[in-house]
């Protein structure tokens, strides 16, 4: 039977995955054309790529949008709600896979496990007594952002020893993580790792005066958004001391723009990749494509960036 759907990706995305979610009646393809563009419905995309109002004005018959992730900071999403076109997004495939990069950094830093490295490789093991090592049994995390990756740090960190406490603004952690606001969390986290939206109101939200309030030598990990971090003042917390270390995985803009603190020894840096696990971009790429067929089999997808989208459906 001929294809009755024609669904473009955005963006490097595996046909072979998703192919099989959206099903026989559906023709995917992975470089469209712009007569291509102008016929599809529905269009998978991935993290780097803008959709705009032009983009959309090019896509005509666009029922649905699938985002490779939660991030929609690249995709118009007024323009499309506009148009009655639902943004979906797949806040469940990657979370696990970047709680574990918080956690791979936070033990990276802790156990300094580049300088030993550098000790170890230049012959100077008479120099070993000199780097102390540090524990995660003991310490306490603070987490900044207590949704679905904040929860599952917490859940990581319960295995290491940890102590967990959380403060989340939006949605209120439960009574025995809670702290009352973020100057007693950041007080009292020996590791902090920030996992809260990018908004006018959270941009720079670690800037000299959060920092100034951190407990002495806590590491300070970003796996959230770029945009959270004042990188001049996390470099200036490093150098005093106030930081022991710090992990990034998110930058602001991306691709990142080089910063002395690249070059600081007590940092660890990765590219946007803590999420990008083979289990989870496969599971991402699944969650998308269901998205895409649950919309063009008029059926609710199951997470959608504008909240209000079920309420007018419903009310259509």
């Amino acid at each position: 039977m001929a294809a009755q759907h024609v669904v473009v990706a955005l963006g490097p995305v595996d046909a072979d995955t998703v192919a099989p979610v959206l099903g026989e009646r559906v023709t995917f393809v992975t470089d469209p054309t712009p007569d291509e563009l102008a016929v599809a419905e529905g269009a998978i995309v991935r993290a780097d790529r803008h959709v705009d109002a032009d983009l959309l004005a090019r896509m005509p018959r666009l029922r649905v949008i699938a985002r490779t992730g939660v991030g929609v900071d690249l995709v118009d999403v007024t323009a499309a709600s506009a148009r009655g076109i639902p943004v979906v997004v797949t806040p469940n495939s990657g979370s696990r896979a970047v709680a574990e990069g918080v956690l791979a950094m936070a033990l990276h830093l802790t156990k300094r496990l580049n300088p030993l490295t550098e000790l170890v490789r230049e012959g100077r093991w008479a120099e070993r007594a000199g780097l102390p090592v540090g524990d995660l049994d003991g310490a306490t995390m603070g987490i900044v952002g207590y949704g679905r990756i904040g929860r599952r740090v917490g859940e990581l960190a319960a295995v290491f020893g940890m102590r967990t406490l959380a403060y989340d603004p939006f949605s209120p952690p439960p009574s025995d993580v809670a702290c009352a606001d973020l100057d007693e969390l950041v007080a009292a986290g020996d590791v902090l790792t920030l996992h809260t939206p990018l908004t006018e109101g959270t941009r720079h939200l670690v800037d000299e005066h959060l920092l100034a309030r951190v407990k002495q030598g806590a590491i300070l990990v970003n796996c959230g958004r770029g945009g959270l971090l004042d990188l001049d003042a996390t470099l200036a917390a490093l150098e005093t001391g106030r930081l022991s270390g710090v992990g990034l995985d998110v930058f602001d803009p991306e691709p990142a723009l080089y910063h002395p603190l690249f070059d600081h020894p007590n940092v660890v840096l990765t590219p946007h990749l803590m999420g990008m696990t083979r289990r989870a971009m496969t599971l991402t790429f699944v969650d998308a494509a269901r998205g895409v067929a649950d919309v063009l089999a008029d059926r609710p997808p199951a997470a959608v960036a504008d909240p209000d989208y079920h309420l007018r459906k419903a009310t259509a």
